[in-house]
């Protein structure tokens, strides 16, 4: 019998164990998880019709969103709603082809020109998801040869972007500059080197120490990648994010934002030197073989956009709430992870009393994300506060984790 046929008839009888699927069907953490009342994920959300403001239809019932990266409050705003709606009657509900073909609208280009000039870049492009936007630039930006210095608290998409790339990857201790600075020290004159952090932790909700970043790398001949995700229309004057807030904004070589949060639809963008751009839009994969951000979407952000530039008031009212319930909820005791932006962490240590706390939590009409290690270095309680918040919905979320908290035996140091 030839070598292959007893390899043939080896797999056969084997066939059981060699089976591709078998991880699939030896993953049981969804099963266990219902299993124990302790399964917290893909909550079916329906239409909003009847809602309050900052609040959310889950079955027959209201109840109060604190999990959702709508900071502003702007995906049911009419003003964003009637662009969208008026950008499918007048472009249809797709593209059908990418955009370095026939899926390039002027209503890219207009958004792109406008993204352009908000982060005081000479040129953006926008990709279809904030993930693609990472993943696509950092593996096109980087090769064989270069450095990537990242903190060691990055968003997965930008993980991933790094793991895509054949470049050396570094990584340094959160927001450590001399741990940066020696990272900085360890490349050798011939590495192009890229510096990369996001501006606001999309978890722990700090800010990156973008002065002392950009000033070291300028010093070293880095170039500086931020990820404004959670910042864009949180932070700055002009609600450009952590990059503008700390003086900086022209200064970063390169500044990725997404849609999804702040800009009240879907996508992203990369803003940069032209040079840049242009590289990407023929070179990033991801880019050159997706479709094209449909019509609806586009007009969604741009819309957003307007309302980031010119009401300013939502940003402030937002930081307001966010301060008011970070105050309140040490005051009774919980710990709060510094910080000064719409992402307000309390820390649950024990992995099954956070679960609990968020299942007895959304038992009473409040619902807040789980944050479990490894997303974020300790397991929090991640609460998003947004413009739709009042402070009548600080104190009625104050009340209730207190309430549940102490029923389910979590501590807490009172003062």
């Amino acid at each position: 019998m030839s070598a292959s046929a007893t390899s043939s008839s080896a797999r056969k009888k084997s066939s059981g164990s060699s089976d591709i699927f078998e991880k699939c069907r030896n993953f049981t953490r969804p099963t266990d998880l219902r299993d124990a009342g302790l399964y917290m994920y893909f909550e079916v959300f329906e239409e909003r019709k009847g809602c309050e403001p900052g609040e959310v239809r889950l079955g027959n019932r209201k109840v109060l969103m604190f999990g959702s990266n709508d900071y502003l409050d702007l995906i049911t705003h009419p003003k964003v709603l009637e662009a969208a709606t008026l950008a499918i009657s007048q472009y249809g509900s797709g593209c059908s082809g990418s955009r370095l073909l026939n899926g390039t609208l002027d209503l890219h280009v207009n958004l792109e020109q406008k993204l352009a000039a908000f982060m005081k870049k000479e040129a953006a492009v926008i990709f279809g998801t904030g993930f693609q936007a990472n993943y696509a630039a950092l593996s096109a930006l980087t090769e064989k040869g270069d450095a990537m210095i990242c903190d060691h608290n990055l968003h997965a998409s930008l993980v991933e972007g790094a793991l895509r790339s054949p470049a050396r990857t570094a990584r340094f201790r959160h927001n450590d500059l001399d741990h940066f600075e020696r990272c900085l020290e360890n490349c050798p004159p011939q590495e192009k080197v890229l510096v990369i952090t996001e501006g606001v932790f999309s978890m722990e909700g700090d800010i990156a120490n973008l002065r002392g970043i950009v000033k070291l790398a300028k010093m070293y001949g880095a170039r500086v990648y931020v990820d404004e995700a959670h910042g864009i229309g949180v932070l700055g004057e002009n609600g450009a994010g952590a990059c503008e807030h700390l003086g900086v904004l022209e200064d970063v070589d390169i500044v990725m934002g997404t849609f999804s949060k702040s800009m009240a639809s879907v996508g992203g963008f990369i803003a940069g030197e032209r040079s840049v751009v242009d590289y990407l839009k023929h070179t990033a994969r991801p880019f050159v073989f997706s479709a094209s951000l449909p019509a609806a979407s586009v007009a969604a952000a741009g819309a957003a956009l307007h309302i980031i530039q010119n009401e300013p008031e939502r940003r402030q009212h937002l930081l307001h709430i966010a301060r008011l319930l970070r105050g309140e909820l040490r005051s009774r005791g919980f710990v709060v992870l510094d910080g000064e932006t719409a992402i307000v962490p309390v820390v649950i240590q024990d992995e099954v009393s956070l679960c609990r706390l968020c299942k007895a939590l959304l038992a009473e009409g409040i619902y807040i994300n789980p944050v479990l290690r490894p997303a974020a270095a300790q397991n929090l309680l991640r609460i998003s506060c947004t413009a739709a918040h009042s402070e009548a919905h600080v104190e009625r979320l104050v009340s209730t984790l207190e309430k549940v908290a102490d029923k389910l035996g979590i501590e807490r140091n009172p003062s």
